[in-house]
């Protein structure tokens, strides 16, 4: 038994035994305390055994006193109590209870309670520091910071930045929105009003002597537009803002903390979390074997990561880049080590090797995430792109049906809606393959599933990183279109979407479905821009500044989720739509495909792209592209 467990016992013992003798003289007092003789000792004995014996029962001693809570504070409760009663029948077995005033057991329960809480907790306050005659000396000085929310995290924040002499930051006020919430404290903190006051709040401090040298958002579902507007509200008081981490989201153990961390882009585009049904999307994977192309991608990488936490009976990871794959694999080994996993260098249009795949593994869900995806890339690259992005997914699809896999999930792009460029037409015609097949699917078969979103925060290829790069090198950052606006989502959010809209597909008696992913507000890129170079603490046209360069072939201003025919309703899942699909006829959309496969394999362009556009009627290319054209001779 540890030293400090046996000491925890020793106390409680001499405060059993004290609070035993001190309840029968406050009882009986000096004039009759000779009616206690008779059980004066054997009772004080058999007191402190049953107490300690009973805190020892009830796992008392294993609590630290650092860390008394008001958890602790009812086990103690509980104990004394049974401690009491216990006591109180082994005396009437005794003595019957002859000359034991039936009151003593009251105050002896009060005097226990007392004696024994307050140390612990007295403890707790020495060791935080929050006695109100405690002293601090040393250490750094303090930097006063405003919290935004009154709730859970700011109590928790505030208590945290109490212990010890060595925390950061003390909180000075709080704003909250909830007018009840004015007027009252939280440890001590006032709430001085709500967030459009925060100028007048902050101005009042300062003649204080406590301007906030830091604004702190506590509340982790704020949504993106209210972080926008507190974000502008910071810049134009001259204070930082930054938030704080999730309470589900801290490590394990005793010891930690709340640590600020800087408003990320992420958070000014985030929307209030989605009520996801786990159990649906662990019913899917859990004990399947699950194929998943493109694994080294940013999705297909995610796909991964989540999906191995639904204990998959095997995983099978399909990607191009030996890099990517090694990378994954690396990371999947060292979170998952028990968990089967098999890696394969493949290209999806290697009908053979991807037929070979299916044919070994025997996969019951596959999940379609390789392609190329990037605009200018594929506008440049026309034949790598429909072979990859159409025959790439023709040859996994039909590799799904012919091996008899149960779902089959394809991820698809808002650009395959009224396509103005190569990689949403391609997008737009794999999904028509899908729907296709699955319509001709009448008995059994595989499920096709279409998932279908906007930009992916933070992906290769995207907007942010290269501004991230941009500002590195000190600007400019390179806007194409003041008016241009994009969704994005973060690559978090988007597959625990696609997961649950899988479920959701599974779980129909459809055998196609289209899936789209309610991406909120669209962004404008400009202020994208503008609020990454606050949010690095410089200011937008003086110390960066943004230049237009003009749209790039086959990009369009704004992006659309849904084609005009297709019904979009929603699904039981807030986030999530489903839109009625728009069928073509299996074995005439392959007889058309098949001189499409040809033009590319010999790398005809202009019949490629001629072609495209008759099986996507809604293609048309952005002007900008037809000048590309012009330029390249076709």
């Amino acid at each position: 038994m540890k030293a400090s467990r046996i000491l925890a016992m020793m106390h409680d013992a001499i405060i059993a035994a004290a609070s035993f003798l001190l309840a029968i003289w406050l009882r009986l007092g000096e004039e009759q305390w000779h009616l206690a003789q008779p059980y004066l000792i054997y009772g004080t004995w058999l007191f402190t055994l049953v107490c300690v014996s009973v805190c020892a029962s009830m796992r008392l001693y294993r609590g630290l006193w650092r860390y008394a809570s008001m958890q602790d504070m009812v086990a103690l409760v509980k104990a004394v109590t049974l401690s009491i009663l216990i006591f109180a029948l082994l005396m009437f077995f005794i003595n019957h209870l002859k000359n034991v005033p039936r009151s003593l057991f009251f105050i002896n329960w009060m005097l226990l309670l007392v004696l024994l809480g307050a140390p612990r907790f007295i403890y707790r306050a020495l060791h935080d520091g929050t006695l109100p005659w405690r002293v601090q000396t040393g250490g750094a000085p303090k930097i006063p910071v405003l919290l935004i929310g009154a709730g859970d995290h700011a109590e928790q924040f505030i208590r945290d930045m109490e212990r010890g002499r060595h925390s950061l930051f003390i909180a000075v006020a709080l704003v909250d929105d909830d007018p009840r919430q004015k007027g009252r404290t939280i440890r001590g903190v006032p709430i001085l009003g709500a967030t459009d006051a925060l100028p007048s709040i902050v101005r009042r401090l300062e003649r204080e002597g406590e301007r906030p040298q830091k604004l702190i958002l506590t509340d982790d579902r704020a949504a993106g537009e209210t972080v926008r507007e507190l974000l502008e509200m910071a810049d134009r008081l001259g204070i930082p803002l930054a938030r704080l981490p999730s309470l589900s989201a801290f490590k394990s153990g005793v010891s930690d903390r709340l640590e600020v961390r800087p408003i990320a882009v992420e958070d000014l585009l985030g929307r209030s979390q989605n009520v996801l049904d786990r159990d649906a999307m662990r019913a899917l994977v859990e004990g399947r074997t699950v194929l998943i192309t493109g694994a080294g991608g940013t999705i297909g990488a995610e796909l991964t990561r989540q999906i191995a936490c639904f204990n998959p009976a095997g995983l099978i990871l399909v990607e191009l880049s030996e890099f990517n794959l090694y990378q994954i694999e690396r990371e999947l080994k060292a979170a998952r080590p028990d968990l089967p996993l098999t890696v394969i260098i493949g290209d999806v249009r290697d009908l053979r090797h991807i037929d070979g795949i299916f044919r070994v593994h025997k996969p019951a869900l596959v999940f379609h995430a390789a392609a190329i995806k990037h605009v200018p890339m594929a506008e440049a690259n026309v034949e790598e792109a429909i072979l990859t992005n159409v025959f790439g997914t023709k040859s996994v699809a039909e590799a799904c049906r012919k091996h008899g896999a149960g779902v089959m999930v394809m991820i698809s792009t808002d650009k395959a809606v009224n396509p103005t460029n190569v990689m949403g037409a391609s997008k737009r015609l794999a999904e028509n393959f899908c729907q296709a097949l699955g319509e001709a699917e009448h008995t059994g078969g595989t499920k096709f599933i279409t998932v279908r979103f906007g930009n992916v925060l933070g992906s290769t290829g995207s907007v942010v990183p290269l501004f991230s790069e941009q500002l590195a090198a000190g600007g400019p950052i390179t806007v194409t279109h003041p008016e241009m606006t994009r969704y994005f989502m973060t690559v978090r959010e988007a597959v625990e979407l696609v997961l649950q809209a899988a479920a959701l597909g599974a779980a129909t008696g459809r055998k196609e479905c289209v899936f789209v992913l309610d991406m909120g507000r669209p962004v404008k890129i400009v202020d994208l821009a503008t609020q990454m170079i606050k949010l690095a603490g410089l200011t937008p046209g003086e110390d960066i500044k943004i230049v237009f360069t003009g749209l790039r072939p086959g990009e369009k201003l704004y992006e659309e989720l849904f084609h005009f025919s297709e019904n979009a309703a929603k699904t039981e899942c807030e986030g999530i739509f489903l839109a009625s699909p728009r069928f073509t006829e299996l074995s005439a959309l392959k007889r058309l495909l098949e001189p499409l496969f040809a033009a590319c394999s010999e790398r005809k362009m202009p019949e490629a792209l001629e072609m495209l556009k008759k099986l996507v009627p809604e293609f048309e290319h952005s002007p900008q592209y037809l000048h590309y054209l012009k330029a390249l001779g076709q």
